[in-house]
């Protein structure tokens, strides 16, 4: 009786992982609504980027939709590095908590970004892309800044070199855990 009792229980424990379902749904619609966003802003853009040879349009007009279209880009790519973190998450999370993604894993033309092994795994791929966002976050805000002191050049000077040293770290994360994963030594989680 008391097997019985704990096999029911332990199957509707294990049937609980389920929930997972709502987090990738919801996060793999978000995500397609922030690629809808990003590709109808480019829509506008590539619109209104005619203008450009507009004969009449002054010289300062022109600098200033210049570095707007600049910002637009930089927008746009955003939202599409954005819309991939919530694809990679979802399918990350369905991966984990759901099943294998057997088209992932049997097609010799994917891209191993989107095969997740582990928790850690998760997260080092959705780290290297919100990595990606703040440098793209910072080249915007770079165009927009204005130097008006020595200390906004120091400022900005200093932003560069983090960026750099994040993606030196990262690059260096990346080398030292590939020798793990061909030495054999890694770690189950």
């Amino acid at each position: 009786m008391m097997n019985l009792i704990e096999k029911i229980f332990e199957g509707a424990l294990w049937r609980t992982r389920y929930v997972v379902l709502f987090a990738v749904v919801a996060s793999m619609a978000a995500g397609f609504a922030i690629f809808y966003m990003a590709t109808v802003d480019v829509y506008y853009l590539i619109a209104h980027i005619f203008h450009y040879a507009d004969p009449s349009l002054s010289v300062d007009a022109r600098k200033v939709l210049h570095d707007d279209t600049i910002t637009h880009i930089v927008e746009v790519v955003d939202g599409y590095l954005l819309a991939t973190v919530m694809l990679i998450f979802s399918l990350g999370m369905y991966e984990l908590f759901i099943s294998d993604i057997d088209e992932a894993h049997g097609s010799k033309t994917s891209s191993k970004i989107l095969v997740i092994e582990s928790l850690d795994d998760l997260k080092a791929r959705l780290a290297k892309v919100i990595l990606m966002i703040l440098i793209v976050t910072l080249f915007e805000n770079a165009l927009k800044m204005e130097m008006k002191t020595t200390l906004d050049l120091l400022y900005l000077g200093g932003s560069l070199a983090l960026i750099g040293l994040s993606l030196y770290l990262t690059h260096a994360a990346d080398a030292h855990g590939g020798e793990k994963h061909e030495s054999g030594d890694t770690h189950e989680k």
